[in-house]
Order: structure tokens, then sequence, then C-alpha cells
């Protein structure tokens, strides 16, 4: 029988197996909400925008601002939870979450709903940069995949539930139930936090903080991801995107000539020598830009294509996250024993045959043929995704942990952002041929772009040499 935990020290009284596996818990109950908070957001958005009287243009932003905040400052607080605690970030995180989630319930107009989620963004921030870190530093190397497996089963649960949820909170509620919601949640995670997450105060470092740094790279980011997010709309040749993309540019440049000069830097170069951390960051990316592309594109195939119910359409699209919550746990214990580089390339590899397949949809496709794509694409990500994050964090050293947690999340949000920038400007240039089949070749075009990306993903993950072998025998740097 399992024993009631101690408050002393925010540890567990007895032995520290099993408070590692209530540190687990704790910290799957937060990736569970941030997953919610970001799916369910889309569902209410034609709601909020009739409720509040505004256009689709202003109600746009309820995400796009959430997107650009949060993708703009993990770096930043990855290295702040590096120099002052993880558990102190991941804490403030969820206060800031749970206060700016009651404020969006309480918005009385659009734009103050905009700055609320602003500031929900802002907590969001804190936690993703924080989980992987907190995780990571309380587990062995042997166990490390196994535990990031289990945690992703929550962030899957998360993406397949946030959709219903949200609907069904706002049929019988209101769409302000959707941010209410979270207040007992994160009351819950907070709580859970200071007992059973270990003070990790007294082992950060006496560096001093990259202001100048931090501001350089989060107007780079911000420009980069707004240039790449509005592309497709305004057309690449806009003015305005052809500034914000070369504005980012500059600062990027200006950014690394700063960490190269700084004593302590933001973003240490020295993690980018490391040939497994450099090639696990652009798998990432290009992982997440080839499932971005196909989110993006299948939808208009299903609903404007085939004439499916934007219902039928949904139920579809939770098979993948259905399969990663399957396969996530299984191959993140199995990856600890045999090593992250070959289930990472055979993730990539199976992705990439996916979409090949979903690529050869025309108007009289079978949609089983839609359904086996997508359990090949949820397949190939769960075979790719906790492999590649556990050599990933498992390759930095002990005092740069949050720093790899926030380029992990960041390479995420690049790759969501330019996976749809590039399907969206690919659809948009097949779409002005206004002919029959136009919007089916689009389509296809940017499935089998997305394929190459994945293609060329499986070669940056087989690539990244043997020392990533070891990776599940040796003692977590943290732990």
């Amino acid at each position: 029988m399992m024993t009631v935990p101690s408050p002393t020290h925010g540890v567990l009284s007895n032995s520290s197996g099993i408070r590692k596996w209530w540190i687990l818990t704790t910290v799957s109950i937060g990736s569970l909400m941030g997953a919610i908070d970001i799916t369910v957001v889309n569902i209410i958005l034609p709601v909020v925008r009739r409720d509040l009287g505004t256009t689709v243009a202003s109600v746009e932003w309820v995400f796009t601002i959430y997107l650009l905040v949060v993708g703009a400052l993990l770096l930043t607080f990855g290295r702040l939870g590096d120099l002052r605690g993880h558990k102190r970030l991941y804490v403030a995180g969820f206060i800031i979450f749970t206060l700016s989630s009651c404020l969006c319930g309480l918005a009385w107009n659009v734009a103050a709903l905009i700055v609320a989620r602003g500031l929900q963004a802002v907590g969001a921030s804190m936690i993703f940069s924080s989980s992987p870190a907190i995780l990571t530093g309380n587990f062995p190397a042997t166990e490390r995949g196994r535990a990031l497996g289990l945690q992703a089963i929550m962030i899957y649960l998360g993406q397949m539930v946030g959709p219903p949820l949200g609907g069904w909170l706002t049929d019988h509620f209101s769409w302000r139930a959707v941010f209410y919601i979270n207040a007992p949640v994160g009351i819950l995670t907070i709580t859970l936090s200071m007992i059973f997450i270990p003070d990790d105060k007294n082992e950060v470092g006496t560096e001093s903080f990259d202001f100048m740094g931090a501001i350089f790279f989060a107007v780079a980011l911000t420009a980069l991801l707004l240039g790449l997010n509005r592309g497709h709309e305004r057309g690449w040749t806009s003015p305005l995107i052809q500034a914000l993309l070369a504005g980012a540019g500059l600062m990027l440049i200006a950014f690394v000539l700063r960490e190269r000069r700084c004593p302590h830097p933001l973003l240490d170069p020295a993690l980018f020598r490391n040939r497994v951390f450099t090639l696990t960051v652009v798998s990432s990316i290009l992982n997440y830009a080839a499932v971005f592309m196909a989110t993006f594109l299948l939808p208009f195939y299903l609903i404007q294509g085939r004439g499916l119910s934007p219902s039928r359409t949904g139920v579809l699209f939770m098979i993948q996250p259905a399969i990663l919550g399957i396969v996530s746990p299984v191959i993140g214990e199995l990856s600890d024993r045999i090593g992250t580089r070959r289930p990472a390339m055979t993730g990539m590899a199976i992705l990439a045959c996916g979409l090949v397949l979903l690529s050869r949809l025309g108007a009289s496709s079978s949609l089983y043929v839609v359904e086996v794509g997508m359990v090949l694409a949820g397949l190939g990500t769960g075979l790719f995704f906790v492999p590649n994050n556990s050599a990933m964090l498992g390759s930095a050293p002990r005092n740069r942990q949050g720093i790899a947690a926030g380029v992990l999340a960041t390479a995420r949000y690049v790759g969501m952002i330019l996976g749809v920038g590039i399907a969206g400007a690919i659809f948009t240039t097949f779409l002005t041929r206004q002919t029959a089949t136009a919007l089916f070749e689009g389509i296809s075009a940017g499935l089998i772009t997305a394929a190459v990306a994945a293609f060329i993903g499986c070669v940056t993950s087989n690539v990244r040499g043997p020392s990533d072998q070891q990776l599940a025998s040796q003692e977590n740097p943290l732990h």
C-alpha cells in the first residue's frame, strides 16, 4: 500500500522510486491540460466571433497570439529554468496560466480575450519549457524514454478529447466554460507540484541571464513565425511579409553574433557542436513540418473535395493521435533498451510512406486510403517522437537541460508554422489555376512535399552517429 506523501521539502517521505512516478503524474496532468487548451480553442472560435460581435480576422488572433507568444518565449524560459530552477518556473507558469484562463472566461470583447490569451501563452511557455527538464532530471537514462512515452500519452489524449470537450462545454454551458475549466485543474497541478517535484534551486548555476540575447531571439522568432503564418494568406511577395522575413533574418544574425561574444549566452553555441543534439533538432523541425502540412491540407480534401461533414472529418483526425498514444509508451520503453537512432529513423520512413499514400488521393479514392494513411502517419510519428526527444535531452549537459527543452519546444513551433506556411503557399498556387482538378493537384503536391521533408528527416535521424546508441545505458546527466 502506498504511503501518504509528506510535504516536507517538496518530496515524498518514502523511496525516490515512488517519488519519480508522482512527478510523472504531476507533469502529465500539466501536459494534458496544455494539449487540450491548444486544440479546444479552434472549435469555439465561430461561437466566440458571434457572441462578441467581431470579425473572422480579429477572432483568428485568439489562436495566433498564443502560438506567437509561446514560440517566442520558450528558449528564454528554458534558460531561466537552468538559472533559477525548473520547479520554480513550472509552478509560476501554472499560476499565470490558471489566472489568465479565468481572465479569458471573463473577457468582455475580443481585444480583452486576445490580451488574456497572450498572458495565458506566457504561462504555457513556462510550463512547456520546464516539464521535459523536470522529467529528465528525475528519471535515469535507462527509464527516460519510458517516462517521456507515458507523458506523450497525455499529450495525445489531450489532442483527441480537446475538440469534442470544447464542443460539449460550449453546447451545454458557454464558450467561457472552456477557459474556466482550467482553474480547478490548474489548482490541482500547482498543489501536486509543490508536494512532489523536488526543489532544484540549490542546483542552479551562478551565470547571468542574457537579456539582450533574449530580446533579439524573441523579436526574430516572432517576426519569422508571423511571416510564415500570414505568408500564404497575404502572398509571399507582399511587402509586409517580405519585411517580416527580412527583419527576422537580420535579428537572427544579430542574435548569433551576440551569443558568440556573450560570456553567458542565452543559447550556448557549444550545444550545436554535438552532432546528436543538432540533428535531433533538425529532425524534429522536419517531423512537425511534414505532419502539419498534412494537417492543413487534408481537411480541404475531405470537406471541400469529398463533401464530408466537419464532424466526420474530426473523427478521422482522431486516428493519428490515437495511434500515437498507443505507440509512444511502448517505443519509449523499447528505446531505453535498444537506443534511440533506429526507432526514430524507422518512424520517419513510415511517416514518409504514409504521406506518399495520402498524396495519391483523388476525387473518387476510398476513404479507407485516408484511414490507412493516417494510421501510418500516427505510427511513424509515434516511433519517432519519444526516441528523438530522449536523444536530444540526453545529449545536453546537466546545466543546459532547460535550454535543451526550450530548443525542443521551439523546434516544434517552428516546424508547425513552417509546415502550414509551405502547404498554404503550394495549395493557393495551384488554386489560382482555377481548373476542375486544381484542388486535388494542390493537395497532392503539398503532401508530396511533406513526404520529402519526412524522408530528409529519416536521413538526419540516421546520420546522428553511433554516440546516441549509448544514451540508453548512460546515467542521466541530471540524475
